[in-house]
């Protein structure tokens, strides 16, 4: 696994497949596609940042990389996607094999071109819009006596009716031809600053604003929900950036604290007697306003990024406010979205000032990011899931089989930090037969990931990763394939697959996808002798992988019930946001054990876990929970942790704290914190998450101070020898097959 880390470490990318099987055929046996998760922008202070522009392959227009065969007389360079031969320019022609650019240096994979330097204002520009029954846009840049316009919630408010009603041409005359779009396309400065102020110019306004902002004047019955208009307000926001900066790296911040009640994108109605869409509603296709709201937020999404602009949500409200209706647009623009029980609440207070702040753990929100790639001709692409939008440029590249966004080689990124990170699924082309593995002069695979950005100190920035990985073909490649297997990212690729499935297809049963695909590839790759049942067995390489996907049957992601569509859209949108070690906490959550006995280590996550002179952490990357056992509750209850001479019990009780606060600090959104005791109400947050090896009607029953689960849901042990006996059944009959 270290290499893997190491692999990820130079470049932000991990695959499931460091051996890529070489042909059709074989990459369908092997169950897991092709794919990789690849991180942007992850920092890494080894990558060196060029003062000057790419070198591209005038074929293919690919960047000049370590993998590039050059000729240091003739001072040329073989592209290894198209084969072309490039010759150099001129500034290169001191290039020789003892003095390279940084560009063929072999670490440097990874390198980042500053090509343009276009510095950002010293200071933010801010607008503020408040919204209910009416939707107003507050005009910051007069500061005599508040001010602000007016727009009726029931409506869409286009580009158009924002330069008449806001009075952009007040006094002058309006272009008759021509796209109206900022300073340098008819609007002038001053009508701009009207409404968009840097912070420090608007401060005084701005916080006088909030401080009178009162609720809706508009009278509310005790039957009724309050009004709402919040597709109006995000499309008033939208339009009123398109109108002054449009191409500009820009954020919509929505902070949501209830249902959509009035206007386009609305959930519910205004009366109490309806409730709000279920997970049953909408598979009933009972919601009937559901889907013209995700077209209405689809809309805006495509306004969004076409004006290179993000969408931020923050939704804090105990009811649920449509983030599953806007899910499209949050995603598709590249936004942050955070989901809180109110506006007090420390995941929303402590996540919003992470946005702002300015230290090691900081964001490094960037902008305006294009996404293109280039690989081998044997090697298409057939998408992308994760917080991007198809460009919808086709190319040679582009797979006939699309997942997520696909249909094209080059994606928009309108926001992305450094954490961002995209699933890319490729299918291999090379099709099977005996020529198979003569089709190509080598047995490498090349890829090059380009990511033109717009920096968060300024610049625009060009970072490229190009990568290779070695392909095997035929069943004398098996072992290869097991050794280069990456168990933890196969279960995040798998995760965002069965997702985005349960999304995107009618009718699909996403634990008997999964069980499928899992006694798949255990036939494949598992070990098994004939006439001996309990013989099968999984190389060290592929035996964490049914664990994985035993709790991915059980996770948030595929187990809809008790969650709200809302949470679960949330959900989603974090796991396809996040690298391969963060998906893994959010499918197996870790578990760490504090005791007298021994130092924090890490434990099985199982019931057994459990003891009563214990403390176990639990991290599932949405929440935390620091779970005490009777006895250490029952002693801290005592006050023993205050008293001279139990200065060992105050330690352990501050260790899983202490480790709280290293993982919160480190983590966007804020997870939740949960503090709890043994057989308390609270509890239910940690047995949720365990593995029932001891249940309500199990034979053995707990050692003393340990505990059971009330659940008739199966054990890892009963899943893994169901496994297994499938496993073998379908491996004996693929023999079967090959002998007669």
């Amino acid at each position: 696994m270290s290499e893997f880390l190491d692999l990820e470490l130079q470049d932000g990318i991990r695959m499931p497949w460091n051996v890529i099987p070489g042909t059709k055929q074989d990459a369908a046996n092997c169950v897991v596609p092709v794919s990789a998760i690849y991180t942007p922008l992850r920092p890494n202070p080894a990558i060196p940042v060029l003062p000057y522009g790419p070198l591209r392959c005038r074929m293919c227009r690919s960047i000049l990389n370590p993998f590039c065969v050059v000729d240091y007389v003739a001072k040329i360079w073989v592209c290894p996607f198209c084969f072309q031969r490039n010759h150099f320019p001129q500034h290169y022609s001191s290039i020789s094999e003892s003095n390279l650019p940084a560009e063929l240096f072999p670490q440097y994979t990874t390198s980042a071109l500053a090509q343009a330097i276009e510095l950002l204002p010293d200071q933010s520009l801010v607008g503020f819009i408040t919204f209910g029954t009416y939707v107003q846009v507050h005009e910051l840049g007069f500061g005599l006596l508040p001010k602000s316009y007016v727009f009726k919630g029931t409506k869409e408010v286009t580009k158009d009716q924002i330069l008449e009603q806001m009075c952009f041409f007040a006094g002058k005359t309006k272009p008759t031809t021509g796209v109206i779009a900022g300073s340098r396309d008819g609007l002038s400065a001053e009508s701009i600053s009207r409404f968009l102020l840097p912070a420090s110019e608007c401060e005084f306004v701005l916080n006088s604003i909030i401080e009178e902002l009162q609720k809706d004047p508009w009278p509310v019955s005790a039957d009724q929900r309050a009004s709402r208009c919040t597709g109006t307000a995000l499309s008033v926001a939208a339009s009123l950036l398109g109108v002054c900066v449009p191409g500009s790296g820009a954020r919509i911040m929505a902070f949501i604290g209830g249902p959509s009640t009035e206007g386009p994108g609305s959930i519910v109605s205004k009366s109490l007697s309806e409730p709000i869409r279920s997970h049953k509603d909408l598979d009933k296709g009972s919601a009937p306003l559901y889907t013209k709201a995700v077209k209405f937020y689809e809309e805006i999404s495509k306004q969004l990024v076409h004006q290179g602009h993000v969408l931020d949500l923050f939704a804090c409200a105990l009811d649920q406010v449509g983030v599953a209706e806007m899910k499209v647009a949050v995603e598709r623009t590249g936004g942050i979205v955070v989901l809180a029980e109110s506006f007090g609440h420390s995941v929303f207070k402590e996540s919003l000032q992470r946005i702002f702040q300015s230290s090691d753990n900081d964001l490094g929100l960037s902008f305006n990011g294009i996404f293109e790639i280039n690989c081998s001709k044997d090697v298409k692409i057939q998408g992308i899931i994760g917080p991007c939008t198809s460009l919808e440029k086709k190319s040679p590249l582009s797979s006939d089989t699309v997942v997520g966004q696909g249909s094209t080689s080059a994606w928009k990124m309108c926001g992305l930090d450094r954490k961002t990170s995209i699933c890319l699924v490729f299918d291999i082309a090379r099709k099977d037969g005996p020529d198979a593995i003569s089709q190509s002069t080598s047995n490498q695979f090349y890829f090059q990931f380009l990511t033109y950005y717009q920096h968060h100190e300024g610049q625009m920035r060009l970072r490229a990763t190009t990568l290779s990985r070695r392909w095997v073909a035929g069943s004398g490649g098996v072992q290869d394939l097991i050794d280069g297997f990456d168990q933890e990212a196969a279960a995040a690729v798998m995760a965002r697959l069965v997702s985005f499935k349960m999304e995107a297809e009618a009718d699909f049963d996403p634990i008997r996808w999964l069980d499928r695909a899992l006694i798949s590839m255990c036939s494949k790759f598992g070990d098994y002798q004939k006439e001996t049942p309990s013989s099968f067995s999984l190389s060290p390489r592929l035996s964490i992988f049914p664990q994985f996907m035993f709790n991915l049957r059980r996770s948030q992601f595929v187990q809809v019930f008790n969650n709200s569509p809302d949470e679960t859209a949330y959900f989603r949108m974090m796991l396809n946001r996040e690298n391969v070690a963060n998906a893994v906490v959010m499918i197996q959550p870790s578990l760490i054990s504090y005791s007298f006995q021994s130092g924090p280590e890490p434990v099985l996550l199982d019931v057994t876990a459990i003891a009563a002179d214990r403390i176990l952490l639990l991290d599932s990357y949405f929440t935390i929970v620091i779970f005490h056992g009777i006895t250490i509750a029952q002693w801290r209850k005592a006050g023993y942790q205050d008293q001279q001479g139990h200065e060992a019990f105050a330690q352990l009780l501050k260790a899983p704290h202490e480790e709280t606060d290293s993982i919160i600090k480190e983590r966007f959104p804020v997870p939740r914190l949960v503090v709890c005791d043994q057989y308390g109400s609270q509890a239910r947050f940690l047995l949720a998450k365990l593995n029932p090896s001891v249940t309500y009607n199990s034979d053995n029953p707990p050692p003393p101070g340990g505990d059971v689960i009330f659940t008739d849901d199966v054990s890892f042990e009963v899943f893994m020898d169901h496994l297994q006996r499938l496993a073998e059944q379908q491996l004996q009959e693929a023999r079967k097959g090959v002998d007669q």
